[in-house]
């Protein structure tokens, strides 16, 4: 890959409230790239942390956090080509209230061991969203993004600019 390191690892830190509980809450987080220097951010880490879901007995409660590299309307797992990370919290209690499971996933947090990076973002900016599932009350995520920036090639450029949109 024709990428030329132009900066070194900056983090990036995001805060999100749902609008309303159960409801996909999306922000834009602008990266400041310049594209007339064809500059890219490499990622290299992401970790996110969403709130724990409500416990409701006989029910089964969720907090849904993503970030991906194009706006969406709903909730994207890893299926999706944009999506960088995700983490999920589940919460779930039987009837009677006196018995519960609690589960959490995250993907992507750190890359794996031989990856020098995890994804490209070519375009101006971010986007981090949280959805409750159930829940009573709003759920909220905090996170980190950390990466830098680099210059690609033109060809590079116009392949991974063309994949978000055309992806998104």
């Amino acid at each position: 890959m024709a990428l030329k390191k132009t900066s070194e690892i900056v983090s990036i830190s995001f805060s999100l409230n749902e609008s309303a509980a159960n409801t996909f809450t999306q922000e834009q987080i602008d990266l400041q790239l310049s594209p007339l220097d064809q500059e890219v951010f490499v990622v290299v880490a992401v970790d996110m942390d969403p709130s724990a879901p409500d416990c409701i007995a006989g029910a089964r409660t969720q907090s849904l956090a993503t970030l991906t590299k194009s706006s969406q309307t709903a909730y994207k797992n890893l299926g999706s080509s944009n999506t960088i990370a995700t983490a999920k919290r589940e919460l779930v209690v039987e009837a009677g209230g006196t018995a519960a499971g609690a589960f959490q996933q995250s993907a992507l947090d750190t890359p794996v061991a031989e990856a020098k990076y995890i994804d490209v973002i070519a375009t101006n900016n971010f986007f981090v969203a949280i959805q409750g599932v159930n829940n009573l009350v709003t759920m909220s995520m905090n996170g980190r993004l950390w990466g830098y920036r680099a210059r690609a090639d033109a060809g590079l450029y116009a392949a991974l600019v063309s994949s978000e949109q055309l992806s998104a």
